[in-house]
């Protein structure tokens, strides 16, 4: 059984649709999906309605937290939260907050862009997002289309990080707090690509294990931005805490070069998390 629980549709910055995203699922061969945009479960109703007959799809969300640690800034976190309800009051709020705050901060850095003198226009990117929430992968589309940059890595690498004179930082959710609503809402906190250090600074074993002390379930091991060597130190971190072990692509479309299903889950390990699950169902046959 292959198995990848970490992927994102046109929702939020992936390239595809929640139906073209199942199918590039089914054609690479795996048995079972997760589809985890960016703080909205916007695309659960089209893949439970589109799911092709085969493929299992386990509904989930990445949720935009930080940790605080003392005498020190801010620390970007991701938090996969899976099979959660997704009315649940508290949740369903934090999720329309930051949803709220992505879009007026993409606007913000358009603005910083356009002062700067590169040729954006707002309008013209919040209508290529099909319906989507606007976020910095579809600013750097906008800044390829342009001629300022020759990829959307490039972008990143060179406009959009966050070092940029461009850059607005985002509110995100306290993470112990994330931790708790996800588990309020019946779902299964997993913390994504915790030691991916090419995306910034990243978090150590204590403040892991206050998180699993929260009620975090699980460690995203297996992930294109983990080597080897940080993939062994999840996977034993993930068996001193007791937590579920996962690996996923984290595929974006073209907006990304990683391919869906680069890195799986053991289905043993995913039974662990659908048993822990009880706000939303997987959609099977």
């Amino acid at each position: 059984m292959r198995i990848d629980l970490h992927t994102h549709s046109s929702v939020s910055d992936g390239t595809e649709t929640p139906t073209e995203l199942l199918a590039t699922a089914q054609r690479a061969g795996l048995d079972v999906v997760a589809l985890t945009d960016h703080d909205t479960t916007d695309g659960w109703a089209e893949a439970e309605d589109n799911r092709p007959r085969g493929l299992s799809v386990v509904p989930g969300m990445e949720l935009s937290c930080r940790w605080f640690p003392a005498d020190q800034p801010p620390i970007s976190v991701h938090l996969l939260a899976y099979l959660f309800d997704p009315v649940h009051p508290g949740l369903a709020a934090e999720r329309a907050r930051l949803r709220a705050d992505r879009l007026g901060r993409a606007e913000r850095i358009v603005q910083n862009l356009v002062a700067a003198g590169y040729p954006l226009v707002w309008d013209d990117i919040v209508a290529g997002c099909r319906g989507g929430v606007v976020g910095r992968p579809h600013v750097a589309r906008a800044l390829v289309a342009a001629g300022a940059a020759t990829s959307v890595d490039d972008a990143f690498t060179s406009l959009l990080h966050h070092r940029s004179p461009h850059y607005v930082a985002k509110a995100d959710t306290e993470v112990l707090a994330g931790i708790r609503l996800v588990r309020e809402a019946g779902g299964v906190p997993v913390f994504a690509h915790g030691l991916a250090r090419r995306r910034g600074r990243v978090l150590d074993d204590d403040a892991v294990a206050a998180m699993a002390e929260a009620g975090l379930l699980g460690l995203e091991v297996d992930h294109p931005d983990h080597d080897a060597e940080e993939r062994e130190h999840m996977a034993g971190l993930a068996k001193e805490l007791n937590l579920i072990a996962t690996g996923s692509s984290d595929y974006h479309g073209t907006n990304k070069t990683t391919p869906i299903a680069v890195c799986t889950t053991a289905p043993d390990e995913l039974e662990k998390l659908l048993a822990l699950g009880t706000g939303s169902p997987t959609y099977r046959d």
